[in-house]
């Protein structure tokens, strides 16, 4: 989920990776300039069926603690009327003892499937593994009564300012603890996806890499977006995390580095980000993850802004 970092378009970490994905780049690109991938077309389009849902960070940044169980049937009721496949859940919904039979019906009225939910605390922090562990059974037993099959997964920053990294025992404690939610998922029929923001992939993705190296079996859902934020290049990430790539989270921002209102009103090229979903034979999730600055104005409805962007998805990207 979106959290405003004190720049707004990631630049302090641009120089940091900025060597880094030169060298990764440069080893790329070959097989970049030697591929040309057509354009697509209804009938590929239609031949690959790509869930794209929604996730409702949009609504629930407003909100005390970001619970969104005061507006879900409002939520449900957007997603539907702009299209999509299902919803996202934020886990702060799945704590209330009556959330099952709740969200089911709603789930129910509206037509709207649970995909799965969003999933955050600090996993880095020893000291709230047995907190995290407690709250993520509760989750994830709620969710597979709902159907829900993935759960992507934050693990914590040590702090939402200046980026400060974690040390190698920090480390072991996240990887230790994912190991015992990866298991609770394993339990119940979920996938958990590891969900960035941009501290995972500031200096030299040094938590993301930490991760990796401790869960070689991880699998990725990187938010696009904050990609960008932190100075990568989405299209080379996704092809050098090829294999690991199982879900997705997509928005838009301008020129400028702040958020557009709609994904396709920015300057996000989806049209590359699409060649590359073909090119590594992407078959996940995706969903789309609006976000507003604290000072937006908006110009229309959550509900059209979510309609606008699952068209352009569909013709931009071709799911």
């Amino acid at each position: 989920m979106p959290f405003a970092p004190k720049t707004a378009n990631g630049s302090r970490f641009l120089n940091e990776s900025k060597s880094r994905r030169l060298f990764l780049q440069s080893g790329l690109l070959a097989l970049a300039s030697s591929t040309v991938l057509p354009a697509v077309s209804a009938v590929e389009s239609s031949s690959r069926k790509i869930t794209v849902g929604a996730h409702p960070w949009v609504y629930a940044a407003p909100l005390p603690k970001y619970d969104i169980t005061p507006v879900l049937d409002q939520i449900f009721a957007d997603v539907s009327y702009a299209g999509l496949d299902g919803l996202e859940l934020m886990h702060q919904a799945l704590r209330p003892a009556e959330s099952v039979d709740r969200i089911r019906s709603l789930s129910e009225k509206h037509k709207v499937p649970v995909i799965g939910t969003s999933f955050e605390g600090d996993m880095w922090n020893r000291s709230r593994h047995a907190e995290i562990l407690e709250d993520a059974e509760v989750v994830i037993t709620r969710l597979a009564k709902l159907g829900g099959r993935t759960l992507g997964t934050s693990v914590g920053t040590k702090s939402w300012g200046d980026y400060v990294a974690k040390t190698e025992d920090e480390l072991d404690a996240q990887a230790e603890l994912l190991r015992k939610i990866m298991g609770l998922c394993s339990k119940n029929g979920i996938e958990l996806n590891l969900h960035n923001h941009t501290y995972e992939i500031a200096n030299g993705e040094h938590d993301l890499i930490g991760t990796l190296r401790r869960i070689p079996e991880a699998r990725l859902g990187p938010d696009l977006n904050w990609l960008i934020r932190a100075g990568a290049d989405p299209v080379e990430f996704l092809k050098r995390y090829r294999d690991r790539i199982v879900f997705l989270h997509l928005r838009d921002q301008r020129t400028d580095g702040k958020w557009s209102e709609a994904v396709g009103e920015g300057h996000t090229d989806f049209k590359a980000i699409g060649r590359a979903l073909r090119e590594i034979g992407f078959s996940g999730t995706a969903v789309i993850e609006l976000a507003h600055e604290r000072d937006f104005k908006p110009t229309r409805s959550i509900r059209e802004s979510l309609r606008l962007s699952r068209e352009f998805v569909r013709k931009t990207m071709g799911f």
